[in-house]
């Protein structure tokens, strides 16, 4: 298929157009005359899919793609191509919609490869592999301490409702001494002297407290 170019800056780029389960691209080069040849493909979204899609860019000699930030459907599209392609971008949708021209009369993935060459895109700042996989794994931690600290509010209020004042002298309720306790009660065990006697370390210390809170 061959178009008429604007002014290029890029003599072969590649625009793609991510979706959940496909990805619609577009390789595109210049051929001299003010003419652009380009190619429009469907790639799946599977990583033997995505190799498939770097070998038809490289076909072409592309050197810079672009693709839209769409939710995490563009992660895996990015790892396949990053270090296949010279230079990725990715582009805010919401700037790609402000770029001046008839985007709604052309499939998206040539309208990208367009704008692209004409070097009317500006990518978002995307870290280095190692920098990524450290803010997934920081913010899992983050996840999973907020889940630790619900389930030790839940576990408390439990304890309020039940009269059993815990926390009043541990002040580690999922300490070694408060789950040893916590797991008697659960089993059934009702007395106060027997479970307070479960105290460990410095809790013993306050045991006649201990007994009175239970």
């Amino acid at each position: 298929m061959i178009r008429k170019v604007m002014d290029a800056i890029y003599p072969s780029v590649g625009g793609l157009d991510v979706h959940e389960e496909t990805v619609v691209a577009c390789r595109r080069r210049l051929i001299g005359d003010g003419q652009a040849e380009l190619e429009i493909e469907s790639f799946q979204t599977t990583s033997g899919e995505l190799r498939k899609l770097a070998g038809w860019l490289i076909e072409w000699g592309v050197t810079h793609g672009a693709m839209e930030s769409t939710g995490v459907y563009w992660v895996p599209v990015w790892n396949v191509l990053e270090g296949q392609i010279k230079k990725l971008l990715l582009v805010n949708a919401q700037h790609l919609k402000k770029v001046p021209g008839r985007k709604d009369d052309q499939i998206d993935a040539e309208w990208i490869a367009q704008c692209l060459q004409g070097g009317l895109l500006r990518g978002s700042f995307v870290p280095p592999p190692e920098v990524r996989q450290w803010r997934q794994l920081t913010r899992q931690r983050v996840k999973l301490i907020d889940q630790r600290t619900s389930v030790i509010n839940r576990l408390h209020s439990v304890l309020e409702q039940g009269n059993l004042k815990l926390s009043n002298v541990a002040s580690n309720l999922v300490g070694g001494s408060g789950r040893a306790i916590i797991s008697a009660l659960a089993k059934g065990e009702s007395d106060p002297a027997r479970l307070a006697a479960l105290a460990q370390g410095r809790l013993k210390a306050s045991f006649e407290q201990l007994n009175r809170s239970t």
